[in-house]
């Protein structure tokens, strides 16, 4: 996972079109020899979901091309030797305003925030506490409609690991869960609307969204991110 957003962040320059990006993921995945989990979802046709500024997730590869000052989201899951790996990054192209520089690495830390809750005898409630905690601290906002998910044998499975919450509230953690966390993370307001492609969400306000995602193993050790280099 981490190796396929190593070789694509030197090529996300101004001009490069999602579809090529998508279509460099095809490489990753034949060469690999695992299977893009993505098109594993009924009626969805692409390796990747590439969301472009106010676009909060599930953005649908196609012709149009990264200009400079975009903020680009990249969101890949594969599935080898029958489990899924489920991670995303956001990258700034080019020449990116101070507020949305600032947006992406709260969005950023946030995730670790979450990540650190993800200890046996905590709850679900924990992870999505710090993550908003931090977040509304730099005047952010967390995205509700869309939550993190447990990962197996399927892209989606239970328990849903929501990005806001009560501390000490919901599903007690235990060993050998994995789970993905994946902020979704607002300038503007954390609404949402879908696109009539029935797939792309975009912020109410049209304000710029940004989004990180691990998938995490739950282990005596501490929380373990699988979707790293090792």
């Amino acid at each position: 996972m981490a190796s396929f957003f190593n070789i694509v962040e030197p090529l996300l320059v101004p001009g490069i079109s999602t579809i090529e990006i998508d279509n460099l993921a095809e490489k990753f995945v034949k060469e690999n020899g695992v299977i893009a989990a993505f098109k594993e979802v009924p009626n969805y046709y692409h390796n990747t979901c590439i969301s472009i500024n106010e676009q909060i997730v599930h953005g649908i590869p196609g012709t149009r091309k990264i200009e400079d000052g975009d903020l680009v989201k990249i969101d890949f899951g594969i599935r080898k030797e029958g489990y899924i790996g489920d991670a995303c990054k956001s990258f700034l192209i080019g020449n990116v305003a101070a507020r949305v520089k600032e947006l992406v690495k709260v969005t950023e830390e946030s995730l670790y925030k979450g990540i650190e809750k993800a200890i046996i005898g905590n709850r679900i409630g924990d992870i999505g506490f710090a993550i908003q905690r931090h977040v509304e601290k730099h005047r952010f906002s967390v995205v509700r409609e869309y939550v993190g998910h447990g990962v197996g044998t399927d892209l989606h499975e239970a328990p849903s690991v929501p990005h806001f919450g009560q501390k000490g509230t919901g599903l007690l953690l235990q060993e050998g869960m994995v789970i993905a966390i994946e902020p979704m993370i607002n300038i503007g307001t954390w609404r949402g609307r879908v696109l009539a492609d029935g797939w792309t969400v975009v912020t109410m306000d049209g304000k710029w969204s940004a989004q990180f995602e691990h998938t995490i193993a739950i282990t005596k050790a501490g929380p373990r991110i699988l979707t790293v280099n090792r």
